[in-house]
């Protein structure tokens, strides 16, 4: 379809602002981002970008009278905004439903009133977990089945956004997109955490025995993919993003400390989340066959190498957050 403006919301956080980045990089669209700027999200993530093409409104998804008056100047939206940190889930579920459950639906209800297409970027976390020794992965047939307050909330909204393409006829689509790594991501998350730990001298963090299996996917093939299904995607469906990428917990990190230099075994293991889901792992291939998108970063190893890099060389960008953040996880015991 013909795109000629864009709303992104959550485009000062990592997966946003990676895709605003793709955007303004690859094609001629303006961009509006709407983020609310909470502690996840950083402004700074979006410089450099041409300010004649990029603007950055300060705002709330929840909030029906902006929302409204930013969705009827776009062509389509694409919404990444999200509380998505499953240890503050936890911690505080109230804010995970009100920005992933309330917000999508008051999205939904502006892009339905002035008929714009939108794209809703979801999570795997959705399908609940896999058998550490079973070969199956997620489809979009897969049944739901959330662990936590964060992957439920994300589940509602996937709802939503099925229910009102079929009951109101919004050209919607949806996406379930693995784990994601690369630039511009909150040192809370797994890998960055372990990367600014090692550049702190510090070692890192393994939760419980670190079998646990993730299904990676560079953040930059994220963005492509998703641009990809927002241009060519069918109206109604949902596309599995992933880049066949499996490494349990435990593999990342040795391969993170050897590409420090250091002995790949100098890691803490330290307590274990509760309900930490065992393995996630995607089935991409309706994406691959029917759009034609492959990931740029099929080697794992090359894209990790690359983001342990970006943290070395960008530490202004995260070394303001980094305190806080390791003073929260050291009162969880984590």
């Amino acid at each position: 379809m013909d795109v000629q403006h864009i709303l992104v919301t959550g485009g000062a956080g990592f997966i946003g602002a990676n895709f605003v980045r793709h955007v303004l990089g690859q094609t001629d669209m303006l961009v509006t981002v709407l983020d609310k700027l909470t502690y996840a999200a950083n402004p700074a993530s979006l410089t450099g970008l041409p300010s004649g093409r990029m603007r950055l409104i300060v705002g709330d998804i929840c909030d029906e009278v902006l929302v409204n008056e930013l969705v009827a100047e776009v062509d389509a939206v694409v919404h990444c905004a999200a509380e998505s940190h499953n240890d503050n889930s936890l911690d505080n579920p109230y804010d995970f439903v009100r920005t992933n459950v309330v917000g999508t639906f008051t999205l939904l209800e502006a892009v339905r009133r002035h008929d714009r297409r939108f794209h809703h970027v979801s999570t795997d976390e959705v399908y609940g977990d896999l058998a550490l020794d079973d070969p199956i992965k997620f489809t979009e047939y897969t049944a739901y089945c959330p662990s936590s307050p964060y992957s439920a909330s994300k589940a509602g909204s996937d709802h939503l956004v099925r229910a009102w393409v079929r009951s109101f006829g919004v050209r919607a689509t949806v996406s379930n997109c693995s784990n994601n790594y690369g630039a511009y991501q909150h040192v809370e998350k797994f890998i960055p955490r372990q990367i600014t730990n090692l550049i702190d001298g510090v070692p890192p963090k393994l939760y419980g025995e670190g079998l646990n299996v993730r299904d990676w996917i560079h953040a930059e093939d994220h963005a492509a993919a998703m641009l990809r299904i927002l241009r060519n995607g069918k109206i109604g469906r949902t596309y599995l993003i992933g880049a066949d990428g499996e490494r349990s917990n435990r593999e990342i990190i040795e391969m993170i400390l050897l590409a420090f230099g250091r002995d790949p075994q100098n890691f803490e293991l330290v307590t274990d989340r509760p309900g930490h889901d065992l393995r996630y792992a995607v089935d991409a291939t309706p994406l691959r066959q029917e759009l034609g998108w492959t990931p740029q970063y099929g080697d794992f190893s090359e894209g990790l190498a690359k983001t342990v890099r970006w943290y070395q060389e960008n530490e202004e960008w995260w070394r303001p957050v980094k305190h806080a953040t390791e003073e929260r996880y050291t009162r969880q015991g984590r």
